[in-house]
């Protein structure tokens, strides 16, 4: 993986927690998982949004007097 021995992950991974301490940690890791979530959605639709207006049913029939 990249050339990273295990050595090397625990060094890392102690100068995270030292940084943004434990309590942080769970948050840092759900928005990464939410931006890779994110990342990978956009990446698979399509690049063209529909922007046609939509009929208003209720502007057209159904006025009361």
């Amino acid at each position: 993986m990249f050339g990273i021995g295990m050595q090397e992950l625990l060094v890392i991974l102690v100068v995270v927690l030292l940084v943004f301490g434990s309590k942080k940690l769970p948050e840092i890791g759900g928005g990464l998982g939410r931006a890779i979530r994110n990342f990978r959605r956009a990446s698979t639709e399509p690049d063209e949004i529909d922007i046609t207006p939509k009929e208003n049913k209720t502007a057209e029939g159904d006025h009361k007097a």
